[in-house]
């Protein structure tokens, strides 16, 4: 069975040596900081609010899946790159219960949030959390951590909001549409981290380096990655 190490795709950005994770999530070492996008928490019970007829448990899931991230890289500071709570309709007592829950087995590590579009509409998490709230850009080192993707005049911008794919073509009509970590020049942008999501295909273009997300890796993919 593969160590954990190995299903990791390092890569070194901003002169920094960064492990694009499965989770998926961003590990910085040197500063044991985790970065994570687009939890989304709460969208199936959004969608049921609205009489959508959706499987629950997904945040539940989310949540173990972020329990164990933090007990394998044990982070000093975990930062959400927005977009932590879908809508105000998430804001159920059942889950904001699960996250006291969450809190009170991991008090650490120190969270911040960066706000994104759907945390205005859903509002900050209840302080209890002891979730940091910040605006974008949020400047972390050499990053700036952000929720849109953007460009900055000094820092390598980390990103959310896309939920970016790409497509694999083989032989025939054979395809594999996956989640992605997208590289371009001083930015990356990060696949959503939550269950039931959705996702953007992003084209390829010249200078655009996609690392595909698929089972249990991270894998750095061709050139070619996400053209017909």
């Amino acid at each position: 069975m593969p160590t954990e190490e190995a299903t990791a795709c390092q890569v070194r950005w901003a002169g920094q040596s960064l492990h694009l994770l499965p989770d998926p999530a961003i590990w910085w070492p040197a500063e044991r900081v985790l970065f994570v996008a687009d939890v989304h928490l709460g969208k199936a019970a959004t969608y049921r609010a609205l009489g959508q007829p959706v499987p629950g448990g997904t945040t539940q899931e989310n949540i173990a899946r972020l329990e164990r991230l933090i007990e394998a890289r044990q982070p000093e500071q975990l930062v959400f790159l927005g977009d932590f709570l879908h809508a105000a309709q998430a804001r159920t007592p059942a889950l904001l219960a699960a996250l006291e829950a969450w809190r009170t087995r991991q008090p650490r590590p120190a969270c911040t949030l960066v706000r994104g579009n759907h945390d205005s509409r859903a509002g900050d998490p209840p302080d209890s959390l002891r979730i940091a709230i910040v605006d974008e850009p949020h400047l972390i080192g050499p990053f700036a951590a952000c929720h849109h993707p953007q460009r900055h005049p000094t820092h390598f911008v980390l990103a959310g909001h896309l939920h970016p794919t790409c497509t694999l073509y083989g032989r025939g009509r054979d395809s594999m549409r996956m989640p992605c970590f997208v590289h371009e020049g001083e930015q990356a942008i990060l696949p959503a981290f939550g269950e039931f999501t959705g996702g953007w295909h992003v084209e390829p273009a010249p200078e655009r380096r996609f690392y595909g997300v698929g089972g249990d890796a991270v894998w750095a993919l061709p050139a070619s990655a996400g053209a017909t």
